[in-house]
């Protein structure tokens, strides 16, 4: 076999794989000192008609650049080196990511665990948000698409379809320009994907696939689904997942689009609650009320105090009994709050949030009644479900994570990490949204707020945030 050159200047080594779109290859590029290893793809049209081979030119121009952009800007997606034409056929050089797929992983060490799926999950849905935030669909997510990267181990995602898609351009009795082909592959593309019509919750089916052939080793087309509701039946393949990633697995493979997650976010935000979530708070009874008595000389004499002081310490043991018995259950049973994932039904509890009830201690007032029915009251628990971006003490922020939020949640965003520590603050908007946080324990006033209280990886954020807010004047509060 004559070792090819390509456009002069890329030496092909091996064919790594063919098919009806043409062959890719593994090459050196010899015009650079280290002769970098990379991918040449060779596309061809479907239609070699020289009526359309300018159409073709332009949208693979115009995908190609699509590509320059998603991988100039995202480690976890192939840069894009050059494209050029030849010949009728038309050829993109991309960055050579050395690792195994996940095919090739599950092949060499087995299924995989719950948390190897969760980080796989939480590595790749902030790549999928970005990649919709440029109105791209992949439409071909796979195991054999997933790279594990060799060198840090982060899946890479390849081989988008949307060059691909335009090597299948012909043009209708109107001359107008479409498309005769579905991007996709069986098994792992959903209903209204196969029917030409992908939408960016189409992504998340084909990647909830992946994560069930991780997890069971059968490739979509062996698993059965519900002849009722077109539902995949993947479960009892899986007894070592838990039911809350089980549901989030089956939210993501819903047969319809509207009963999935809508967008990557979504469900990166819901798993990360279940990653992160909040713990209870410990609440302690209040010490019992006690009323000082003056000893009384004569009881006899003294009939009508009597009564009222025996009265009035029985209403106070009696009421601080009712107090421990309502609040010490709540510590130890936090089932009495619940987060409800979406989809869920209430009875799945997932982060309890317990506040602690604010006590003034007053001492009870001669009952009108039997001392034996006292009445008494607990303040009400705050249930309302927050993003308390605890996240952002354990891990640098991007770009993707601030994308599309408006200057209202990024200035939360930033805010959230010293009001995680205690801090009141000077705007009287902002002060009362964290008060209304079950989580929020203010403490220090602006001023006397420490800023040694902050990680360094919490004032990296802090600082990536307010530039990313000042680049695009994303500001809400007065800073």
């Amino acid at each position: 076999m004559t070792i090819q050159l390509l456009n002069d200047r890329y030496q092909v080594i091996r064919t790594l794989g063919a098919g009806g779109f043409g062959e890719t290859y593994l090459a050196e590029d010899t015009y650079m000192p280290s002769k970098r290893s990379c991918v040449v793809k060779q596309l061809r049209p479907i239609h070699n008609n020289p009526q359309i081979y300018q159409l073709v030119q332009e949208r693979f121009q115009r995908e190609a650049a699509i590509l320059e952009e998603l991988g100039g800007a995202n480690d976890q997606i192939p840069a894009l080196y050059a494209y050029f034409s030849s010949g009728g056929q038309f050829y993109l050089v991309q960055e050579w990511i050395e690792g195994d797929t996940l095919t090739g992983k599950v092949q060499k060490q087995g299924l995989f665990s719950e948390a190897a799926v969760q980080e796989l999950f939480m590595n790749l849905l902030p790549v999928l948000d970005y990649v919709h935030s440029k109105h791209i669909v992949h439409r071909d997510i796979k195991p054999d698409n997933i790279i594990v990267r060799q060198r840090d181990g982060k899946p890479v995602l390849i081989d988008f379809g949307a060059v691909r898609e335009s090597m299948g351009t012909v043009v209708n009795s109107q001359g107008n320009p479409t498309s005769s082909i579905v991007i996709g592959t069986p098994g792992y593309m959903p209903s209204e994907q196969a029917a030409g019509r992908p939408v960016f919750s189409s992504d998340l089916y084909s990647l909830g696939m992946t994560v069930i052939y991780l997890l069971t080793g059968r490739q979509g087309q062996q698993l059965e689904t519900d002849s009722q509701t077109g539902e995949i039946v993947w479960r009892q393949y899986a007894s070592h997942v838990s039911p809350i990633m089980a549901r989030v697995i089956d939210q993501a493979i819903a047969y319809h689009p509207r009963d999935r997650y809508p967008t990557a976010r979504a469900m990166l935000d819901t798993l990360q609650s279940i990653a992160n979530p909040i713990p209870p708070t410990v609440v302690s009874a209040p010490p019992p009320q006690t009323v000082p008595v003056k000893p009384q000389p004569t009881p006899q004499s003294n009939r009508p105090n009597g009564i009222l002081i025996g009265s009035l310490i029985a209403g106070g043991l009696i009421g601080a009994s009712v107090i421990i018995s309502q609040v010490l259950p709540k510590s130890s049973q936090p089932t009495a709050d619940k987060t409800v994932l979406p989809s869920e039904t209430p009875s799945t509890v997932t982060s309890p949030v317990i506040e602690t009830p604010k006590f003034t201690p007053t001492i009870p007032s001669v009952p009108t009644q039997s001392p034996s029915t006292p009445t008494t009251s607990i303040p009400p628990v705050n249930t309302t479900a927050v993003n308390n971006y605890f996240w952002l003490s354990q891990r640098l922020v991007t770009d993707t994570d601030l994308d599309r939020k408006d200057g209202f949640e990024l200035d939360i965003m930033r805010n959230s990490i010293f009001a995680r520590h205690g801090r009141r603050f000077d705007t009287p908007e902002l002060q009362d949204y964290f008060n209304k946080q079950p989580w929020y324990r203010p403490i220090y006033s602006p001023k006397a707020f420490p800023p040694k209280l902050l990680s360094k990886l919490e004032q990296q954020n802090v600082d990536y945030i307010s530039k990313y807010q000042d680049r695009y004047g994303l500001i809400y509060f007065k800073k």
